[in-house]
């Protein structure tokens, strides 16, 4: 069996990239291969493509918006995720500031922590996480260097390299979040990590 790249291109905004983050890690066990994040700009992914936020998109749909809430809960029940989900009442969150903060904590070596971080105050405390002192309050409870990564997360060096991982993302065909590649096959959307998975087993075997 042999190493294989995959990614799972993320906005914190998004709470089915949310509730991906918290099976991957079973994924990478029964896989044996870690999966790497990729910090996107969800807005930017939008925009670039045409997209909309479920929200919007099936605002006008009978019936639609209701289905979708029920495969939310059809997945978190199959993950024993109940415990771990809350929808956050800021919702939709402006994620500007803290997916620049996410590739400043990768320049700053606290990727890990500062995703687990944002993620548990955005999806499980309804933290408002456009708020800049609310942000930092965040980083300062998990023990971050909550100053370090706010005033990196300014840098214009910074600021692009978002940018540009939007970018190259829609360029390989992302529209969305959660979006997940396995060397250069994508597939789309929480309901997808069984196939990731597959895909991942498939390519190790080959």
């Amino acid at each position: 069996m042999r190493d294989v790249s995959v990614e799972f291109h993320f906005d914190f905004g998004s709470p089915n990239a949310y509730l991906s983050h918290k099976v991957i890690p079973d994924v990478e066990a029964r896989t044996g291969v870690s999966i790497t994040y990729v910090p996107v700009l969800l807005g930017g992914v939008f925009k670039a493509t045409g997209n909309q936020s479920p929200v919007m998109a099936f605002a006008g749909i009978r019936n639609k918006p209701e289905y979708e809430r029920l495969e939310m809960m059809r997945f978190i029940e199959r993950h024993g995720l109940t415990q771990a989900f809350a929808m956050n009442p800021h919702f939709p969150v402006n994620t500007l500031a803290i997916m620049r903060g996410a590739v400043a904590a990768q320049h700053l070596d606290v990727f890990k922590p500062y995703v687990n971080a944002i993620y548990a105050a955005m999806w499980q405390g309804a933290q408002k996480m456009d708020d800049p002192e609310t942000i930092g309050r965040v980083l300062a409870a998990a023990d971050l260097p909550a100053d370090a990564l706010m005033a990196k997360a300014q840098d214009s060096g910074i600021k692009q390299e978002l940018v540009d991982n939007t970018t190259a993302s829609v360029e390989r065909g992302n529209f969305g979040s959660p979006t997940f590649f396995v060397k250069e096959r994508m597939w789309f959307g929480k309901d997808r990590l069984r196939d990731v998975e597959e895909a991942i087993l498939a390519a190790r075997a080959a």
